[in-house]
């Protein structure tokens, strides 16, 4: 039987040199609904914008251990490399990106961010982040913004809006909920395919549109992506996919 585990890190950074510093996770399964959250120190300082988005400084980690040499680690790894488990994290490739660093692969994962935009074929949505996905669903929850355990307890809240609009999308075809499930791990792994700028000089425009009106913008965008620390695997595979490469 699948168990559900969500999970949030914080780290350093939000590029692919960065590593994590907190993680918490909640298991949503019927005969157990643990909770955890543990700091860690990382092998690089915390920068301080970084602290000030999450407020963990490296005063507070001074005498932690790192996360591979602390007794949680074992626990976690085994917990989250179960065949049984699937992982649940809003934007999972950076969250994914940050664990295998310390040595753990889940088997199977469900990324949140993905699966909203999935179902938001119209693109009516302005912004996928958590916290505004969190105000503007009316998700009921008390949390605290930017910690990890808080993410999570946003992040359980958005998975059951999700799946509740996936059954219902799906009701015709009389879907048991593991099959919503398989589903959303389905949509989850692999990259969305975007539409529409949401940011800088063709913000509001299709992409398709931008294509034959300012290919180079498309290309340079794309270098930038290749060439940048970021882990941008959606817009990558998107302008990839217009640009017919």
């Amino acid at each position: 039987m699948s168990k559900l585990i969500f999970f949030d890190t914080e780290t350093t950074g939000n590029t692919d040199k960065d590593f994590l510093c907190q993680i918490a996770y909640k298991v949503a399964d019927k005969d157990n609904s643990e909770t955890f959250s543990g700091l860690y120190k990382p092998p690089i300082k915390i920068p301080p914008e970084a602290s000030a988005v999450h407020h963990i400084t490296n005063k507070m980690l001074a005498e932690k251990e790192s996360f591979q040499k602390s007794s949680d680690f074992p626990k976690i790894k085994i917990l989250f490399e179960d065949k049984d488990s699937i992982v649940v994290a809003h934007n999972a490739p950076f969250d994914l990106i940050m664990i295998k660093k310390e040595g753990i692969e889940p088997k199977k994962f469900i990324c949140t961010l993905r699966v909203a935009r999935h179902l938001d074929k119209e693109e009516k949505i302005e912004r996928y982040n958590l916290q505004y996905l969190r105000y503007l669903l009316d998700l009921e929850v008390e949390a605290t913004a930017h910690d990890a355990m808080g993410d999570v307890l946003v992040l359980e809240k958005l998975f059951i809006y999700l799946k509740n609009k996936m059954q219902k999308k799906l009701a015709e075809e009389s879907l048991e909920e593991n099959a919503v499930i398989e589903k959303m791990i389905e949509i989850s792994s692999h990259p969305s395919l975007l539409h529409t700028f949401k940011f800088g000089k063709y913000n509001g425009k299709r992409i398709e549109e931008v294509m034959q009106i300012d290919k180079g913008y498309l290309e340079w965008l794309l270098a930038q992506k290749l060439n940048g620390d970021g882990i941008d695997e959606d817009w990558i595979y998107t302008l990839k996919h217009y640009l017919g490469k």
